[in-house]
């Protein structure tokens, strides 16, 4: 995938230190570009949000978050029996690691990747997690779509489109965890695989409780 990427957008500077280029370079060469172009949009969405409330945030990380968070629904990194927010989690552990960060560094990385679709959790962590997660769910679900100008909007779209986002970002899910449907279970990927599959049954919480072995 050839990007030139810019600079800035949005009055967001987009980091260019080795660690972030290479990171990049990775989500091309093993992503696609719609997933390139979501990762982007939701790292500047993030970013938007931490300076319009006065977060005090580490742009790296939460860009490198935000360049890994879907690279676990890829064929590079996804694994046959871990959820998909835990592979791209492990996989930018992994890559910070060979970069000589701290173990607090490289924890807060794998939380805010791993915690990005955990509803209810994540908003209230630290605030990379936090930031992240609500980038997330503008890009997807348009959470906070109204506190974004119509120019910012704009902007981040004709620099990273969408490209039929809303058609396109579910079978892209799908695909990355179509070959571990059960690992969606208790959480929101489930729904995913509800729309994807016929007849799809989901596993219930309920179910494990009353079918255990314990006898009362």
């Amino acid at each position: 995938m050839s990007v030139i990427q810019p600079k800035s957008v949005a009055g967001i500077v987009i980091p260019d230190s080795k660690i972030a280029t290479q990171a990049t370079e990775l989500l091309r060469e093993y992503g696609t570009e719609f997933i390139y172009n979501h990762s982007l949009r939701v790292f500047i969405f993030s970013a938007l949000k931490g300076n319009r409330e006065g977060f005090i945030y580490d742009p790296e990380l939460l860009y490198v978050s935000s360049v890994f968070h879907d690279l676990g629904l890829t064929k590079k990194y996804s694994s046959p029996d871990k959820r998909f927010e835990v592979d791209g989690a492990n996989a930018a552990r992994d890559f910070l690691q060979g970069h000589g960060l701290p173990k607090e560094s490289l924890q807060l990385v794998w939380d805010t990747i791993a915690f990005h679709t955990t509803i209810g959790i994540a908003e209230y962590k630290e605030p990379e997690v936090a930031l992240m997660y609500s980038g997330v769910g503008l890009d997807v679900m348009g959470e906070g779509y109204e506190q974004l100008t119509a120019a910012n909007r704009e902007e981040i779209i004709s620099v990273f489109p969408r490209a039929d986002f809303k058609k396109k970002i579910i079978p892209t899910f799908f695909s990355g965890f179509e070959h571990k449907t059960e690992t969606t279970f208790g959480n929101i990927k489930a729904d995913v695989c509800a729309y994807m599959i016929p007849n799809f049954q989901r596993k219930n919480f309920c179910d494990c409780i009353l079918c255990s072995p314990w006898s009362e």
